[in-house]
């Protein structure tokens, strides 16, 4: 759990969240909306996907 919390990745991912969630609560409601929270949502996929990855290299390699 903690290689997810303190990976510079998902820092990025959670601050992002914060902007998402701001602009949902403040913005215009139209499908410009949709497409902030697709990026986002790709943008948490990868950052998840490149923990896995990098934990699994570890693993290997130890």
């Amino acid at each position: 759990m903690r290689r997810f919390i303190f990976n510079s990745a998902m820092l990025g991912v959670i601050t992002g969240a914060w902007s998402v969630v701001q602009a949902t609560r403040h913005g215009p409601r139209d499908w410009r909306l949709i497409l902030i929270w697709v990026g986002w949502a790709a943008s948490a996929a990868v950052a998840i996907g490149t923990v896995i990855t990098e934990a699994n290299r570890r693993e290997i390699e130890d």
